[in-house]
């Protein structure tokens, strides 16, 4: 069942492939770009996923405003941003300074519907985890 791999394209024919990795102490999410050479990629927990799936509506529902951003702490820390340069993106930022990694306006409602199904598999990995450390 793992790992979980799903691309969504936009109409212009730009990617972004979202994947769930089982690891020993639950599951991350890893967000790539295949169709932007040298892109960075970046992970979050299941935390951080929960976070970002609240941000992407919240983001959503306030253009054309700005919206403050949402830090996510732990091994996975990141910040998310509602940015506005060249296009509209949700930027996520490792809390310590890592890659930005933007998530454009026509990527949201895609990957706010694999987000929901993410979590749940996330949320279960874990439980499964704890599960064998007791």
């Amino acid at each position: 069942m793992f790992p979980r791999i799903r691309e969504i394209t936009d109409a212009f024919g730009a990617r972004l492939r979202v994947s769930i990795e089982a690891q020993p102490t639950g599951a991350l999410v890893v967000f790539d770009r295949p169709d932007r050479t040298g892109y960075p990629r970046a992970v979050l927990d299941g935390y951080g996923a929960e976070v970002l799936c609240g941000y992407i509506i919240a983001a959503r529902l306030a253009l054309p405003n700005a919206l403050p951003d949402e830090i996510v702490d732990g091994p996975f820390a990141a910040r998310f941003s509602l940015a506005f340069e060249d296009k509209v993106a949700v930027a996520m930022v490792g809390k310590r300074g890592g890659d930005r990694f933007d998530l454009p306006a026509p990527f949201w409602d895609r990957l706010y519907a694999e987000l929901c199904v993410i979590i749940a598999h996330a949320r279960e990995l874990t439980r499964r985890a704890a599960g064998r450390v007791h």
